[in-house]
């Protein structure tokens, strides 16, 4: 009989995990909801549902490198798929524009799928830019909406510089992305 209550406790906590995290995606609570996933993800991990809330979570709150696990995770139904291809697309960009501002690597030659992620809106702006001399900062202009701009640049902090994008509506800071 003890066995059973614990089995039914542990199943309702597992369930109340990922409806927690459910509700707490839906109040734009994403760095919440990114550490909950990360704290029950070898728990979770066949969930495919709990993968991709946990993933898309983490996208939300800009913490892109803890897409690398679910995009290998990702692979057994056509969403999951659709999802994994496109966390992974903003992983390969994030690290391509990182390479690019860091070592000075020409990103003109690539011709990648793309999103509607801020990242790969940025991304893609950089990219058309060609050779160039590096410059203490990029400022692009949205194609879709000429009241949006972006700020990209640099942050050098111990060994470790920091990609910051930052959202401008007209002069009005939106938001500001941190990505390492």
């Amino acid at each position: 009989m003890k066995i059973l209550l614990t089995l039914l406790l542990t199943i309702n906590l597992y369930a109340g995990i990922k409806q927690n995290m459910f509700n707490l995606y839906q109040n734009h609570k994403f760095e919440k909801v990114c550490q909950l996933g990360f704290d029950n993800f070898k728990k979770n991990k066949k969930d495919e549902a709990f993968v991709s809330l946990y993933a898309f979570s983490c996208l939300n709150s800009d913490y892109i490198d803890r897409l690398a696990v679910p995009t290998a995770v990702l692979k057994l139904s056509k969403e999951a798929r659709a999802n994994s291809a496109y966390f992974s697309v903003i992983l390969m960009q994030k690290k391509l524009l990182y390479h690019a501002l860091v070592d000075n690597y020409n990103l003109s030659e690539f011709s990648l799928p793309t999103t509607d992620y801020v990242l790969s809106r940025v991304f893609d702006l950089y990219s058309k830019i060609g050779e160039h001399q590096p410059r203490a900062f990029y400022l692009f202009e949205d194609p879709y909406d000429k009241k949006l701009t972006y700020k990209l640049y640099l942050v050098r902090e111990y060994q470790l510089s920091k990609i910051v994008i930052e959202e401008f509506y007209d002069t009005i800071t939106i938001k500001r992305h941190v990505y390492w």
